[in-house]
């Protein structure tokens, strides 16, 4: 899914900035209004083209210890097992909620 670049035409809301980032699929038409504020928006012309992963992949206990973080999945019982990354193999609830 591509991410598109928008410019709003003429005046933005004040929560919104002149340029923004849209994720869109290919098969959308372009927005006309900025679904912030609801002013009239054009697409920008970029050369760049986005990855976007899906949340699966982000997620997946291989990428999380690629980039440094530990995952833990509920095991039952109050324990915690881990499923990527560094630390102690099982944790319990009572240590998470100190």
């Amino acid at each position: 899914m591509p991410l598109y670049k928008y410019e709003h035409s003429d005046v933005c809301g004040a929560d919104c900035d002149m340029i923004f980032e849209e994720l869109q699929d290919r098969s959308e038409a372009p927005l006309e209004k900025c679904p912030r504020c609801g002013q009239p928006v054009r697409r920008r012309f970029d050369f760049r083209v986005a990855s976007v992963k899906s949340e699966r992949d982000m997620l997946s206990p291989k990428n999380l210890a690629k980039h440094g973080f530990t995952q833990y999945k509920k095991s039952g019982g109050g324990f915690y097992e881990k499923t990527a990354g560094d630390g102690p193999q099982v944790i319990s609830a009572d240590k998470l909620q100190r």
